[in-house]
């Protein structure tokens, strides 16, 4: 067995709307069947015990290497803890080779799962050893790298609660949340409307605190010091017991507490010197420690921390009862876990010493040994939840903490007796407040009831009801979709939104081009969504994309498909027939929100099935509203787009809005079959999105097919008193449509200027020529600057191939390079004539010519 291929599918898939690890594995003849390795299995499940149950496949109930593998990956995954529940192995055309795709919540968890499986698959085919408990330890220790945290991961999952999507922009804690000019970002606990001055005075605890005395809040007497005497000093200036610490600090790193002599306060000050070069101290309040979250002007939840402790029982030591509470699976050694492991260190090993105990003491029964002074879970501490006693006036100074420092989340540090009276009664106060405060504490106490705190801190983003989302229109079909993607994006734009546009050409925003090449694929919607000034989003969805990586967004408003032909490279990456193309266009179609629309060709049988998968709504358009699919779903009441004379037509029940044809500038008045379609299209998306029939009819009116709307779409010129089409067109279903197109245009002679794409089959470079040969009368053929693959002269000669027994054509030359080829058919034409010209190279070819045209024009003048 050979994996040949891993790659991460991030996004709604041809498989999945999870994201998924597809592997594409090859085994040999003698291991499509397990059952004909004796002992295989056997050795199988001695190597990993928990791999679960094997069961045939297919009609001939057959398991194969690749389906082991596929339940292996999953299984690793799982005993790692992490909750993913699909898998499919799917066999290719290729004998003995199979697509096996396995959800992952990690990508790098994922693919170390594929990777891992394939080694226990070898060692057992091989005989030699696999140590499937190492495999899974280091599978949870990455996932505990790679996951978000317990904090992030809780405004995360209120978001997703509320519909809201998310986006990780680093490997961190900093996540998107919405997209385009609705997103918002986060980092851990902290907005991003949160100043970096409201953050540096939450660090700076001498102005914290001199800030909340002169708002009225109670806080403990202190102040910075500049050495050890004068730390002495302010300790008996206040009063001991004191705390020591360090003013810029945070987590509770280098504090102490409850110092009552010199040598205590001289092994604190050189604790709390390792965290930073300012220390403060400041009266020791007695009392437990609570952490009090404040999000926006609300508390919404509160804890008692306790310092790291063990209980004795009279047999076990310290070092044993503290590796006995670190076996507890909430603690872990980040902050990935609920809790975290109690540390026997320095600080820990001076606390013992202060209480005359040694690691190796053994407690009596009973007896609470404490570790710690500071209650911190980052440092083995444990909470316990007590929102629901917090008394309103402690409530009250809280969120006057944090307003008073500027904080829109606030972990406000409060030392007292008891919650359940006003601070200023028990000679309690606030201590700290903190910007970015963990939430593990209210999330998973030790004790109590969990506190769901991420989504009061998702309602500070977003008020009730948003989303942040924006319109997102994806769009796919083997013809017709950049046209369309164009065409829509206009008319967003005719509505005053800034759009995002991504299509074969590159990536724009609000007109301008930020990307060039082809950028139909999930990267660029990806960086359209991220994009600030977005306010809808129009996506060009190509095949190549959707199998490389998947959909770029988890789900769109609209769907548009246009059609779908055979000319989306059949044979490349195990698409073989137009059913296979047809089943990953849907894609977009299967992701529709619950809400939002599929706008589908019902004339195209493999688009107009795609409706009984769309979540959502369908619009169907078709030049023939009689078509059976049309006249059902109208009759049904719900809505379509058609031909009516010299009109297009949107209805939906009795209601009709049309748009005259002549007003269509992209259709010339109707004579471009093709384009009728794009246009129809592209009104049923903008009007599933909301936009009024006014904007739509001022939009189609405004858009020019020319090279500067849609290059290289049927952009008509004037050379000489002759008409010059150019088209990016290539593939038999264009050809057809072109061809259909030009007929309708009136012309004394007809002549085509042609190259062929490398990565096609053969019989469909063929097919083109086969085609165009019955429609013109001469043909130039050119071998373009990239022959994909192919050998030199080799295009030339299938297209050669297509033009044997031409009905029509009585003029065929071949030319080496495609601005060579374009001045030999401009030298040809007489006025009256017609050229379409195929290009390759879309931007050059056609400022090529441009200046030939304006040239001519010149010379006329």
């Amino acid at each position: 067995m050979q994996i040949t291929r891993i790659r991460p599918l991030r996004g709604p898939n041809l498989w999945t709307r999870a994201t998924a690890i597809e592997a594409v594995v090859h085994c040999d003849p003698g291991e499509c069947n397990h059952a004909a390795l004796p002992g295989f299995e056997d050795r199988l499940r001695a190597r990993f015990p928990a791999i679960g149950a094997l069961q045939p496949h297919g009609a001939d109930h057959v398991l194969t290497l690749a389906h082991v593998l596929e339940v292996a990956a999953l299984q690793l995954q799982a005993q790692a803890g992490c909750p993913v529940t699909f898998s499919r192995t799917q066999q290719t055309v290729e004998a003995g080779t199979y697509q096996v795709v396995v959800e992952y919540t990690e990508e790098a968890v994922g693919r170390l799962a594929m990777e891992q499986a394939g080694a226990l698959i070898q060692a057992t085919l091989q005989d030699t050893p696999f140590d499937a408990d190492a495999v899974i330890a280091r599978l949870r220790e990455l996932d505990e790298d790679e996951r978000i945290g317990p904090s992030t991961g809780s405004i995360v999952d209120a978001a997703v609660a509320r519909g809201i999507p998310f986006r990780r922009l680093t490997s961190g804690s900093l996540v998107q949340l919405g997209w385009g000019s609705k997103a918002r970002r986060i980092q851990a606990a902290e907005l991003d409307t949160t100043s970096a001055v409201a953050e540096s005075i939450a660090q700076d605890k001498d102005l914290t605190k001199r800030l909340l005395h002169a708002a009225g809040v109670p806080v403990p007497l202190g102040r910075p010091v500049a050495d050890l005497e004068d730390a002495w000093a302010v300790a008996q200036e206040v009063g001991l017991p004191v705390v020591v610490k360090p003013q810029d600090g945070n987590q509770g790193k280098g504090v102490t507490v409850n110092i009552a002599t010199r040598e205590q306060l001289e092994a604190a000050w050189n604790a709390a010197r390792e965290y930073g070069d300012e220390i403060m101290v400041e009266r020791f309040l007695p009392g437990h420690d609570f952490r009090l979250l404040v999000v926006g002007r609300q508390l919404v939840a509160a804890a008692r921390r306790d310092p790291p402790q063990v209980l004795g029982d009279g047999q076990h030591t310290v070092r044993e009862l503290v590796d006995i509470v670190n076996q507890d699976p909430r603690r872990g050694t980040g902050h990935g876990t609920a809790l975290t492991r109690i540390r026997l260190d320095d600080i820990a090993l001076g606390r013992l010493a202060a209480e005359g105990l040694t690691p190796e003491s053994v407690p009596v029964q009973g007896q609470r040994v404490v570790l710690r002074n500071n209650a911190n879970l980052s440092t083995g501490g444990s909470a316990t939840d007590v929102t629901d006693d917090v008394h309103p006036d402690i409530a009250a100074r809280a969120v006057e903490a944090a307003q008073t420092i500027g904080l829109h989340i606030c972990g406000v540090d409060v030392v007292c007796e008891t919650m359940l009276r006003p601070l200023e009664e028990q000679n309690g106060g606030i201590v700290e407040v903190n910007a970015a405060p963990g939430l593990r504490m209210h999330l998973s106490p030790s004790f109590g009831r969990p506190r769901n705190v991420g989504a009061p801190m998702v309602d500070e983003l977003f008020a009730p009801g948003e989303d942040g989302r924006i319109p997102v229109i994806a769009v796919t079909g083997t013809n017709g979709k950049t046209t369309t993607t164009r065409l829509i994006t206009h008319l967003m734009a005719s509505h005053g939104l800034r759009v995002g546009m991504t299509n074969t050409d590159g990536v724009y925003v609000a007109g301008r081009q930020i990307d060039s090449g082809d950028c139909s694929g999930p990267k660029s919607a990806r960086n359209v969504l991220f994009h600030p000034e977005v306010d809808a989003a129009v996506l060009e969805c190509a095949r190549g994309g959707i199998l490389r990586e998947g959909l770029g967004f988890d789900r769109c408003e609209v769907a548009v498909v246009t059609n779908v032909g055979a000319g989306d490279h059949l044979g490349l990456n195990f698409i073989t027939t137009v059913d296979d193309v047809a089943v990953l266009k849907r894609v977009i179609v299967q992701n529709v929100a619950p809400t939002g629309w599929a706008v589908l060709n019902a004339a195209d049988p493999h688009v107009a099935a795609m409706a009984t998968v769309c979540p959502g709504k369908v619009i169907f358009f078709a030049a023939d509203r009689h078509h059976p699919v049309m006249a059902t779903h109208r009759a049904q009441g719900n809505r379509v787009v058609y031909v009516d004379g010299d009109h297009i037509v949107a209805a939906e029940g009795s209601w009709r809005e049309s748009v005259p044809l002549r007003d269509i500038p992209l259709t010339r008045g109707g004579t471009i079959g093709f384009q009728v379609e794009n246009a129809m299209a592209s009104i049923g998306a903008v009007w599933a999105a909301g936009l009024p029939w006014d904007t739509i009819r001022r939009g189609l009116a405004g858009f020019m097919n020319d090279s500067d709307n849609a290059p290289g779409r049927f952009n008509v010129m004037d050379y000489r008193g002759a008409t010059v089409i150019a088209d990016y067109g290539h593939n038999p279903d264009a050809m057809r449509a072109l061809v259909q197109a030009v007929q309708a245009m009136p012309a004394q002679r007809r002549s085509v200027v042609i190259s062929g794409a490398g990565d096609r089959r053969d019989e469909d470079i063929t097919e083109q020529t086969q085609i165009l040969g019955g429609a013109f009368d001469e043909v130039v053929l050119y071998q373009d600057a990239c022959q994909r693959g192919r050998e030199d002269g080799e295009v030339l000669a299938l297209l050669q191939k297509g033009l044997q027994g031409a009905e029509r054509t009585g003029y065929v030359t071949e030319i080496h390079g495609e601005f060579a080829a374009i001045d030999h058919a401009l030298a040809r034409l007489r006025p009256g004539d017609l050229c379409l010209v195929l290009v390759d190279q879309v931007e050059e070819a056609l400022a090529h010519l441009a200046g030939r045209c304006d040239a001519a024009a010149a010379e006329a003048r």
